[in-house]
């Protein structure tokens, strides 16, 4: 099994605990800010069972349908857990301000508390895997679960002071008000993984310095006169690109091929840890400016 279903087996795994230990205390207590983080973990259950879906589906080799794979499950699980945090940010937002609207007083404020640290605890060991996963295998589905926990891990950390707080003071106010901090950190945070997602799904260039990178490659490349169309994208652990290389007209088809060759590994030498496919087309002319002309026409 690949690290990143490994993880994902790990995060569906915790968020199930957490879910059946919050939603108890939340809904024995009346803390909207504890019921939210219930709400939370419960989609992070949804999500993790999804993201699984998504990297077993995601890793599966070409066929004759899909000729390029699956790797846009990989974009597309990242738009939907964004928006699915984004959607249940918004809830949390609702009922705090019900709450507001609507005062009731808290109750089993011990229990509430030892849940929360409990699964403060839990959360950060969570984070950690995650984080480590991310940074090893540079997975966006990853990288997108360690970043939702990792709200929850401050989110929980709130509603723990939140607790104490109103425990001390007595003012039950501010257990709707940080709901509300809380759902609008939720939306802050779901934003870059929906973009980036989206971009992703939409075949969105590389980043600039690696496009930059790959330039630097073509113009210190020996044997090739110029260079044009250069196209990339990523999808989800794939990295696609394209060019069209100038080659003095005089020579063999077997040298063009090893100039070609060489290109093809010192591309994919700079995404060591994704798949890279590279396609160069080889032409014995500059005709740049007659597909320009075609495409215009």
């Amino acid at each position: 099994m690949r690290l990143e279903k490994k993880a994902t087996a790990v995060s569906t795994s915790v968020a199930g605990l957490l879910v059946l230990m919050k939603m108890t205390v939340g809904i024995l207590s009346g803390s909207i800010a504890v019921f939210a983080s219930a709400i939370d973990s419960f989609l992070d259950l949804t999500v993790s069972m999804f993201n699984y879906f998504a990297l077993h589906n995601a890793e599966k080799d070409p066929d004759d349908k899909f000729h390029f794979g699956r790797s846009k499950i990989e974009p597309l699980a990242a738009v939907i857990e964004g928006t699915v945090i984004s959607m249940s940010a918004i809830f949390i937002l609702y009922e705090a301000l019900s709450k507001i609207i609507h005062p009731k007083e808290m109750t089993h404020m011990s229990e509430s508390i030892a849940v929360m640290i409990i699964s403060f605890i839990i959360t950060a060991l969570l984070v950690a895997f995650l984080t480590y996963v991310a940074k090893k295998t540079n997975n966006m589905v990853i990288k997108a679960d360690a970043l939702h926990y990792k709200t929850d891990l401050f989110s929980n950390g709130a509603v723990l002071f939140a607790l104490g707080a109103i425990h001390y003071t007595g003012e039950y106010l501010i257990d709707p008000i940080l709901g509300i901090a809380i759902a609008i950190y939720m939306i802050y945070s779901a934003f870059p993984i929906i973009k980036e997602g989206i971009l992703m799904l939409l075949d969105a260039a590389l980043k600039e310095d690696d496009i930059k990178a790959i330039e630097e490659i073509l113009d210190s490349q020996e044997g090739i006169k110029t260079y044009h169309y250069l196209q990339t994208r990523e999808s989800g652990s794939h990295i696609f690109i394209s060019v069209h290389t100038v080659f003095n007209v005089s020579i063999t088809l077997y040298d063009a091929h090893l100039i070609s060759d060489s290109l093809e590994a010192k591309m994919k030498a700079l995404f060591k840890d994704k798949k890279t496919h590279v396609l160069i087309h080889m032409d014995p002319y500059d005709d740049s400016d007659i597909n320009d002309e075609e495409e215009d026409w």
